[in-house]
């Protein structure tokens, strides 16, 4: 039953097998492990970076296309999402006709981009999508009668998953309201993406994809249209990222320039996919949790270590909580020259 929910993909390593399962369990009772807005708004980020993170490495790990353009389609499914609550109302119907029109504009994108530009070299095709990607980045913050330029969109879900919905008193100390459920909206979406993007690489289709990025001539000399699969495999990646970027946008209730298309969140995804590890989807979803983490508790662990060791010369100044970026770069160096094929790489070869 098991291996064929993950489509024959089993993580092959006991460790492995124990941390991404502890991952799954802590992620699917969150609300109930770790009460708390910041907790639970930490959990749903890495639900949604997971599968971010699993479309872009489906791009670079398994077809070996280095785009910059993730963002851009994230932030067209968060978009898609706000502007049709905004316009057409807080039903259940707006959120998925704009997730849905979403994911077909960035695959129709992709689509573009991918026919004229993927049959250059690779540094060239990442230049071409950098290029788009931050001319839709100051076009929507221009367009402020539309996007609400750089203040972005506030908008309003369905009553049902807002915090003034009820449905119960309690269940284990935690309310049983509409964030709740809002939660779970997540968390069942991104794990039934991350699913899809398991079958689609074990399928004969990702078996191509990794022949091509392993030799793409050869490829073409026994028969299969390169380009043909790159760019099935682009707009197929774009269109999951903008549903990533919907549930983002369902579960903030808000979307800007800076939550969906900054170049930091593209950073980011490049240092997801490199200490997880490319092309393994279980990479996506240690390297979203472990920086996700990082990001959000670094900084509160360094300032509780200085605050301990504060009598001792020189390390309360290493350890000051104002210097987390630091060491978040020294761990990810550390994670690189520990684990180069990445943690999953590492760990299945262990």
């Amino acid at each position: 039953m098991i291996k064929a929910v993950l489509s024959g993909d089993m993580p092959r390593s006991v460790v492995l097998a124990s941390i991404l399962g502890l991952i799954l369990f802590c992620l699917a009772l969150a609300p109930f492990l770790f009460p708390g807005v910041r907790t639970v708004d930490t959990a749903a980020r890495i639900c949604v970076f997971v599968v971010l993170v699993a479309s872009y490495d489906l791009l670079l790990g398994y077809g070996g296309i280095v785009s910059f353009a993730h963002t851009m389609f994230f932030g067209i499914g968060a978009y898609g999402v706000a502007l049709a609550s905004t316009h057409l109302g807080r039903g259940f119907d707006a959120l998925a006709g704009g997730a849905l029109a979403g994911a077909g504009v960035a695959a129709a994108l992709a689509f573009v981009i991918g026919l004229f530009s993927l049959r250059v070299r690779a540094i060239f095709f990442a230049m071409i999508t950098l290029a788009v990607a931050s001319a839709v980045a100051v076009l929507v913050s221009q367009l402020s009668g539309l996007t609400g330029g750089e203040d972005g969109l506030t908008f309003q879900t369905p009553r049902e998953l807002g915090p003034a919905f009820k449905f119960g008193d309690e269940l284990f100390g935690v309310k049983l309201n509409g964030k709740l459920l809002s939660y779970y909206l997540v968390f069942t979406g991104s794990l039934i993406l991350f699913l899809l993007m398991l079958r689609v690489v074990n399928s004969p289709f990702g078996r191509v994809l990794q022949a091509i990025r392993e030799n793409d001539f050869r490829a073409e000399a026994i028969g299969y249209r390169v380009v043909r699969y790159r760019v099935a495999a682009t707009c197929l990646s774009a269109a999951v990222a903008a549903l990533a970027g919907s549930l983002y946008a369902i579960w903030l209730r808000y979307v800007g320039p800076d939550t969906t298309l900054s170049m930091e969140i593209m950073i980011d995804i490049l240092l997801m996919v490199v200490i997880g590890g490319m092309g393994t989807m279980y990479g996506a979803v240690i390297g979203a949790t472990v920086l996700v983490l990082a990001q959000n508790y670094l900084q509160n662990l360094m300032g509780a270590a200085g605050s301990a060791i504060e009598g001792l010369p020189v390390l309360p100044q290493l350890l000051d909580a104002d210097r987390w970026l630091l060491w978040l770069g020294v761990l990810f160096i550390l994670s690189v020259y520990f684990f180069p094929t990445g943690i999953v790489g590492r760990l299945r070869r262990s």
